[in-house]
């Protein structure tokens, strides 16, 4: 349990001096949360600084901060440090340059779970993916948790943050990048031709990808399940799905 407690809460920065200066260092900071209803002048300061560096910013319960600071005085106010600098979409381009090969993407629709987010991206380093793409909120971030779950690969990969997936995927094709959405009731990933430019689009845990990302997806493709249950877990199809595309490359 002590191993646990620590994956949770090494990477908060808690009370308003020590996330002030975080912010001023240029660190590389996931997200804040602030309590709910805290409208002190300097916590407003903090959080103007925030939201011009596009630093996801929520409010939550005090009990939430009193939890995720393990008991240390976080002063209404915590932020998630990232383990290093996040990508740019640019950057992910012109790493498949660099290579002399096809972009190959793999984008996440809210993947919540840190666990499931680090092992994607171990695999995607292992499976030659050139960057992974997740949104700024309702999704994990680069935590130490995903740091550790990653083994280590999250050195190796560019990992970038948009706003929007939906704009990012109209950007993709535009680019040349065909996409495929990972969920039910599509074709078998067995008879998909990913070679060339390709996105493969892993959705949330519970609910999949959204419906708008789903429309804007080229083909939805499936892994066919001959269980009693139908579907698997994130990582898994991910990886199921990067390695026929490495196949294919």
């Amino acid at each position: 349990m002590k191993e646990r407690q620590n994956d949770i809460h090494s990477d908060v920065i808690a009370g308003r001096n020590p996330v002030s200066e975080a912010l001023r260092s240029s660190r590389p900071i996931d997200k804040i949360l602030v309590a709910r209803g805290e409208q002190s002048g300097a916590i407003v300061g903090i959080l103007a600084k925030a939201r011009d560096k596009r630093i996801p910013v929520k409010e939550v319960d005090r009990q939430k901060l009193d939890y995720l600071s393990a008991g240390a005085p976080h002063q209404g106010i915590i932020a998630f440090a990232a383990v290093r600098e996040y990508a740019s979409v640019e950057d992910i381009f012109a790493c498949a340059e660099q290579r002399g090969e096809p972009p190959f993407i793999v984008v996440l629709d809210e993947v919540e779970d840190p666990h499931n987010l680090g092992a994607i991206i171990r695999t995607a380093e292992c499976a030659g993916v050139h960057g992974v793409i997740i949104p700024k909120r309702r999704s994990a971030g680069l935590s130490y948790t995903v740091g550790k779950a990653s083994a280590g690969a999250v050195e190796y990969m560019n990992v970038a943050r948009v706003t929007n997936i939906a704009v990012l995927l109209d950007e993709l094709k535009s680019k040349g990048v065909w996409v495929f959405g990972a969920d039910m009731n599509g074709e078998d990933y067995r008879k998909c031709d990913f070679s060339g430019p390709c996105a493969i689009v892993i959705g949330n845990e519970g609910k999949g990808i959204s419906r708008l990302v789903r429309e804007k997806c080229d083909v939805i493709v499936s892994l066919p399940m001959k269980g009693k249950i139908n579907s698997l877990n994130a990582s898994v199809a991910a990886g199921i799905l990067m390695y026929r595309a490495m196949e294919r490359k």
